[in-house]
């Protein structure tokens, strides 16, 4: 894909150096005390106003002539590739064919019955263990990350958080909240300011490239570096140091100090989906700042609540921007205008700011809401039947006078769409653009409810919410599925399982597990099944003793399981970036997968190994922050509804995620090995975050052509390509053909695909990529991925495919068998 960086350097706009005091002075006397005189450099017009029923006195600045506002930012069009190896997700090694095949060693035995569920609990978010991980396991205390500015908490840190560019790089890539996003501005950018920027980006300034005509356009993206606003104050300068605390799964803390190691001034408690920036004020004196430049600055006449001083700034662009000011101690708070760039508080000041943007007609519901926002939040859920229910309840913060208030919160598209009665109640008309998730949705309550109907009758064959049950093979289909499998399960596992990757070893370990589930449930063949699964087992030990080629460790420096790979190779990017707990998700949720075909088919093997599984659910999906060595959620974002694939990387669009297909495996893997582990809950768990994974990617990754959510001029691509935070780009890590941006959204193929991948999108992307023999061109192993993502729609093609006697093995990915391919087009009912 053609790439190009436009970047706009505008004219930089410097404040004015003003005397820092020595000392944070605290106390309503002080404030007194400290009130002065803040002199225009510009001249400013002073004027009563009138809108309507509200009255006020407006600042209005001189139109500026040597200035340009900066309302265009900078187009990160290029694919930012840290972190991410450009190496295709398929096996491409050749694989051997057998000199031999394998026979059952012994006759057919009766299988232990399956462990039993224990009853799910009233909160499914219940911790999967709270010991430590195995001791096989080795620890260490380090990791060549270092947690830049991160206060010391006594929970596992998040790694994967909206938040993490915080505490990354430089700490100058933006954090988005939706529908704001936030960014240290260290200096830089058209005010050179030290506080906080403050940007929203309305649909017609998003870009649409390469060539913006085209329909559809390869990617879009939302310009970064615009300084809409910026929250900061006087005595911030060249020395100021961010830092984070009480970072959990939704919400965290961004304190500014005037040096490294000095007391915070400046807080702002962040939250996914907030109505408003809030920053809490230690004594300081608030600045607020522009890039964009203001056109005037109106202070009302009226308190919207007792103590709740409001102002209204329209931009140079002509946005409008609601400030609040709540002293702690009910003072008055007023804003001078400097010059086009700058107010500065009159005095100093305790208390809350908070900053909203109205898009039109929203100043009451904003008025309604002010006084009050979110700290945090905690999800819980239950289930009853098919039916699970999850809530978002938001712990709140404010003066005790205001507390009462419901909060103002913006949902997501997929969030409007199941929730319960009660909430969508709550929800207004005030929406907001999000950079990637359509329309945000105030909704103002302090809890959000939700139900979703879950996959319960998924098991580990073939299955579709179309069918009430797989369909019967005949006794000549099974044979031929049964020729194929004799000559797979045969194949080296130890060989091709033992390798310098844990994401390549899980993709072999599920493909073996799956062809000896299919030999055991869908052939019937269990003798050959159990000679099979001690094989499969055998190679399953190499990673449960820690033998593999990079073992895996415990650091407790952030709190996780990873591969030694990059300790041991000094390459961040060693093996798809596992040490920086890049893609864990996918690379663990392999093992799950496969563990939980062995536990199915042998529930002896569980005991001894299920601490081992545990392990690795608990790194990348741990429920409960009752769990002390594991952060909550590392990987899936309960807000997003999907998970992130992003590690330890700054990255200036945000995090990111490739593969969709892989995030819903992961959660597939959850439930699969909850329900013959024994654990109801994490059955439960795995059943909801599944759905909520379909409803969320065909909201903002599969695209149907009636999807409303995304650009209409981009929904026809069918599939996102790589979603970033603050972009789409129809493209990968590893290369532009469509088999590779499609097919990374279709592997591996599950009983899951069917709930993610609906009939009519399969059927559209069919259409538009592979039909009328453009499939029959693609080479190696995407081919196969292809035609057995077809059996959704055409299994009776696709079974000819698979069962062609002139069927190239080289159409394989060494992830995937031939057996499975067959069982689930037969499944689904493409067999005689």
């Amino acid at each position: 894909m053609k790439t190009f960086l436009l970047l706009i350097i505008l004219q930089a706009l410097v404040v004015p150096a003003a005397p820092r005091p020595t000392s944070t002075l605290m106390g309503r006397e002080a404030f007194e005390a400290l009130t002065t005189t803040v002199v225009p450099s510009v001249p400013v017009i002073t004027t009563p106003t009138k809108s309507g029923t509200a009255s006020g006195t407006a600042q209005i600045l001189p139109t500026l002539i040597t200035q340009t506002p900066q309302t265009v930012g900078t187009m990160l069009s290029s694919l930012e590739k840290s972190g991410h190896p450009t190496s295709a997700p398929l096996i491409s090694t050749s694989i051997a064919p057998p000199t031999s095949t394998v026979v059952a060693s012994k006759p057919a035995t009766t299988v232990a019955p399956p462990i039993q569920l224990d009853i799910a609990s009233i909160n499914i978010f219940q911790p999967i263990d709270t010991n430590p991980p195995p001791g096989v396991i080795g620890t260490r205390p380090d990791h060549p990350v270092p947690r830049l500015g991160i206060k010391p908490q006594n929970s596992p840190l998040s790694t994967n958080k909206f938040y993490a560019n915080f505490f990354l790089g430089s700490q100058t890539a933006a954090s988005w909240t939706h529908p704001y996003s936030l960014t240290w501005a260290k200096g830089g950018g058209v005010t050179q300011s030290w506080g906080m920027v403050i940007s929203h980006i309305d649909n017609n300034q998003k870009v649409y490239g390469p060539n913006s005509t085209a329909n559809p356009v390869e990617y879009f993206l939302n310009p970064i570096g615009i300084q809409s606003l910026v929250l900061s104050a006087l005595e911030l300068g060249a020395s100021t140091a961010l830092s984070t605390d009480t970072l959990t799964a939704f919400s965290v803390n961004v304190n500014l100090s005037p040096s490294l190691g000095a007391p915070s001034i400046m807080t702002f408690p962040l939250v996914q989906g907030m109505g408003f920036v809030t920053a809490d004020f230690g004594g300081v004196t608030p600045i607020i700042q522009s890039g964009v430049f203001f056109n005037s600055v109106t202070k009302s006449a009226t308190q919207p609540k007792p103590g709740v001083i409001k102002f209204t700034i329209l931009l140079d662009d002509g946005k409008t921007w609601l400030v609040y000011a709540i002293s702690d101690f009910g003072d008055d708070v007023d804003f001078t205008v400097v010059n086009n760039g700058l107010l500065q508080a009159t005095s100093k000041f305790q208390g809350v700011i908070q900053i909203a943007k109205d898009p039109g007609g929203a100043e009451a519901l904003y008025d309604a809401a002010c006084g009050v926002y979110p700290l945090t939040a905690s999800v819980s859920g239950d289930v009853n039947g098919a039916v699970g229910s999850y809530t978002f309840s938001f712990t709140k913060s404010g003066l005790p006078s205001m507390t009462s208030a419901p909060l103002l919160m913006y949902a997501l598209p997929h969030h409007i769409a199941t929730f319960s009665p009660g909430t969508l109640a709550a929800a207004t008309s005030l929406q907001l653009t999000t950079t990637t998730k359509g329309q945000a949705t105030a909704v103002v309550a302090d809890s959000w409810s939700f139900t979703e109907d879950l996959p319960t009758s998924m098991g580990f064959g073939p299955w579709s919410p179309a069918l009430s049950q797989a369909k019967l093979a005949s006794a000549a289909a099974l044979a031929v599925i049964h020729n194929v499998a004799i000559s797979e399960v045969s194949q080296n596992m130890s060989s091709q399982t033992n390798l310098n990757s844990m994401y390549y070893s899980g993709k072999a370990l599920a493909k073996f597990a799956q062809i000896i589930y299919t030999l055991n449930d869908i052939v019937g063949d269990q003798a050959l099944a159990q000679t099979g699964l001690s094989t499969l087992k055998a190679a399953f030990v190499v990673f449960t003793s820690n033998t593999q080629q990079y073992p895996l460790v415990h650091e407790t420096a952030w709190g996780g399981v990873v591969s030694s790979a990059s300790y041991i190779t000094g390459d961040s990017g060693a093996d798809f970036g596992n040490t920086y707990y890049n893609d864990h998700h996918f690379h663990y949720g392999y093992f799950v997968y496969a563990a939980a075909i062995i536990g199915y088919l042998d529930p002896t093997w569980i005991p001894a190994n299920e601490a081992w599984v545990n392990t690795l659910v608990r790194d990348y999906a741990n429920p409960s922050s009752a769990d002390p060595y594991f952060p909550v959620s590392r990987m899936f974002d309960w807000y997003h509804g999907h998970s992130f694939a992003h590690g330890l990387y700054e990255t200036f669009d945000g995090r990111d995620e490739e593969s969709s297909s892989e995030d819903s495996m992961s959660a597939y893997a959850l439930k699969m090995w909850g329900q013959v582990s024994g654990s109801s809950n994490l059955e439960a768990l795995g059943n909801l975050q599944l759905a909520i994974t379909a409803r969320s990617l065909q909201n903002y990754f599969l695209y149907e052509s009636s999807n409303t959510v995304q650009p209409a001029n981009f929904i026809g691509n069918k599939v996102s390509g790589i979603l970033f935070e603050n972009k789409i780009d129809h493209t990968t890590y590893f290369g532009t053909n469509p088999e590779y941006i499609q097919g990374i959204h279709m592997l591996p193929l599950l009983p899951s695909s069917t709930l993610t991948r609906t009939v009519n999108f399969v059927t559209q992307e069919w259409n538009t990529y592979f039909s009328n023999g453009r499939a029959d061109a693609v080479v190696g192993g995407w081919k196969g991925i292809l035609y057995a993502n077809l059996a959704i729609i055409d299994p009776v093609t696709a079974w000819n495919f698979f069962t062609n006697a002139a069927f190239d093995p080289s159409w394989l990915d060494g992830g995937a068998s031939r057996t499975w391919y067959m069982a689930l087009a037969a499944g689904l009912g493409g067999s005689p």
